[in-house]
């Protein structure tokens, strides 16, 4: 049994933010279609405003979205990784094994055989390529969200994502190019790496160090008060990229309307499937329930932001990639609100939980963590 306090749930997690995410997503859909429609040479500035093929408005905005995520992971939790093996088995054998392989089965599926009278063969293409890319990409801070409203084991979810993060700088260019060469998409490897740079490596270890900073002598205050200020910043710069996203999509989005649906469906099918992969590999294998939800919960959502991120420096800010997944954004919540519920509705099937052994971060800070 933790020898450390708990604190206690607060009575929504997602905060108002976090619970309407769909629909501030949906109005700056609709914002940035007008926007781009009004004022499409400004978004053609925008599009220009490029270094070393990347988007340096872009950029910034996706570092204020992904920086106060890397600022949450304590790695120093990974000392505990050997306790409890079997759920971090489940979890690491789905997001890199399993679920990567899955959505690029589908995103082939669906657009190079079943949607293939609906959009040309270049969009396709495009849109399988940030499919791919969201494959690739496990999700982070929003499993700790995931793991409070399932009531999990918040120091093994810590664990569980700190490993996933280790694993993703030394896998994620690799297994994304081997999967995009796999669909014939052209992967321009030294843009792939730097993204790897920009986006996953520099933000985690500019994360870590302030995490240093603010929790030096064992007060976590500091690092509370920080996350809390941080939070709201990282929400308006996934807002203000989708705008910036759909205005320079306007064009195409509104001569084929139906694309953000067609995207939407190989999408959803992946997630309802990678979850039911991984919750039922935990109950037949007897994970308590505090650890198999939020684990399934992790193979099920996506690190978006990076997936976005990357598709702009690839493929750039008006390709069907980039477009793809932001709708990533758009599809996850309502999916993952419905598998937590599916989660508590089924929690007495499972063993009884155990209590955490693990090192309790009482540095977790994430009452309210950034999508």
């Amino acid at each position: 049994m933790s020898n450390f306090p708990t604190s206690p749930q607060p009575a929504n997690p997602l905060g108002l933010f976090g619970r309407y995410l769909s629909l501030w997503v949906t109005l700056c859909i609709v914002a940035g279609v007008l926007l781009g429609t009004l004022f499409p040479q400004a978004f053609s500035a925008i599009a220009d405003f490029e270094f070393a093929h990347v988007n340096l408005a872009v950029a910034l905005l996706i570092w204020v979205m992904i920086y106060p995520m890397m600022v949450q992971i304590d790695f120093s939790s990974l000392k505990d990784v050997g306790q409890k093996p079997k759920g971090l088995v489940v979890t690491l054998t789905v997001n890199w094994l399993i679920k990567p392989f899955t959505m690029a089965a589908l995103a082939w599926l669906f657009f190079e055989q079943f949607f293939v009278r609906f959009v040309d063969e270049s969009s396709a293409q495009q849109y399988i390529a940030g499919m791919v890319l969201l494959g690739v990409a496990p999700c982070t801070a929003m499993v700790f969200v995931w793991s409070k409203l399932v009531k999990g084991d918040a120091n093994y979810t810590l664990v569980q994502v700190s490993v996933n993060d280790l694993i993703m700088v030394v896998a994620f260019a690799p297994l994304a190019g081997f999967l995009l060469g796999m669909a014939d998409i052209t992967v321009p490897w030294e843009t792939l790496l730097l993204s790897v740079l920009l986006y996953i490596v520099f933000p985690l270890i500019a994360g870590s160090l302030t995490r240093r900073v603010l929790t030096k002598g064992s007060d976590t205050s500091r690092l509370k008060r920080f996350d809390d200020r941080v939070q709201p910043l990282s929400m308006m710069g996934l807002l203000a990229t989708i705008v910036i996203l759909f205005g320079l999509q306007a064009e195409t989005l509104i001569s084929q309307p139906m694309v953000i649906a067609l995207i939407a469906v190989p999408l959803t099918i992946q997630s309802y499937g990678i979850f039911a992969i991984a919750y039922a590999w935990s109950y037949f294998w007897k994970v308590p329930h505090n650890i198999a939800a939020p684990g399934a919960l992790i193979g099920t959502s996506n690190f978006f932001e990076l997936a976005v991120a990357v598709a702009i420096s690839i493929f750039g800010l008006q390709s069907g990639a980039a477009l793809a997944t932001v709708v990533g954004v758009l599809v996850e919540v309502p999916v993952m609100l419905s598998l937590v519920a599916f989660a508590n509705r089924t929690r007495d099937s499972f063993s009884a939980p155990l209590e955490s052994s693990l090192k309790d971060p009482a540095s977790q800070s994430h009452t309210l963590p950034s999508v």
